[in-house]
């Protein structure tokens, strides 16, 4: 399906990866151990699998939390055995990983045209409020969604679902920015229109269909909305 701007009401974002870079988290563990690329990358993989098993199992725990339990697998399948002092001072690097440069300046054109923004994310309430504090994006924002609301993660429906409610908005009026294939995809299914914003210049993922839109930036997706 072609990306319809004028269907377009609300605008929500979701937060790693597509506000700020996960992948700075690797710079956490670059004084701890020698090789911090494989155990970052691990990390990030098992804990957004432990939310797609946590799904199927009702298994829920905050995003935080499985956040921890990735890291340990992660650093105990590198052999790196620190305590859990050090491991939580790594962990909280996602209280201020670094903020993509268009981010600020991308919403506040949205808001411009009279786009109301929302972020809607797998992260829990204390987690969305420090990245939207370090991101200076709370004055632009008009709410948080958090998976913690309804004790479910991308891409199930329901969290999409939620989310338009929240918004006071149709589902179908809604696109949804995300640099996360599976959540283009979960937006897509639910009912939303999904734009993906390739942060890294890789190539889609060839499952489940193609985005509505994809951008380089929060600049592009607001020229694709004609603001």
């Amino acid at each position: 399906m072609a990306f319809d701007p004028d269907a377009v009401e609300t605008v929500t974002f979701d937060s790693y990866s597509t506000i700020v870079d996960v992948d700075a988290a690797e710079r956490a563990l670059a004084d701890r151990v020698d090789d911090p690329e494989p155990i970052s990358r691990l990390w990030r993989l098992r804990s957004l699998e432990y939310t797609l098993v946590a799904n199927y199992l009702d298994a829920y725990q905050p995003f935080y939390e499985m956040n921890r339990d990735a890291l340990q697998y992660a650093l105990e399948v590198h052999g790196v055995d620190i305590g859990p002092d050090e491991r939580d001072e790594i962990l909280a690097v996602y209280h201020e990983l670094e903020v993509f440069d268009d981010v600020r300046d991308g919403i506040e054109r949205l808001r411009e045209g009279d786009y109301d923004c929302y972020v809607v994310s797998n992260g829990d309430p204390d987690m969305l409020s420090s990245m939207v504090a370090h991101a200076d994006i709370g004055d632009l924002l008009a709410d948080t969604i958090s998976a913690d609301e309804v004790e479910t993660f991308k891409p199930a429906a329901e969290l999409y679902r939620h989310a338009a409610a929240r918004t006071g908005t149709p589902i179908d009026g809604i696109v949804h920015v995300t640099a996360g294939w599976y959540d283009v995809m979960g937006a897509k299914h639910a009912g939303m229109q999904g734009a993906w914003v390739d942060r890294k210049g890789r190539p889609w993922e060839p499952v489940a269909g193609d985005p509505d839109l994809t951008v380089a930036s929060f600049h592009e997706l607001a020229d694709a909305l004609g603001v």
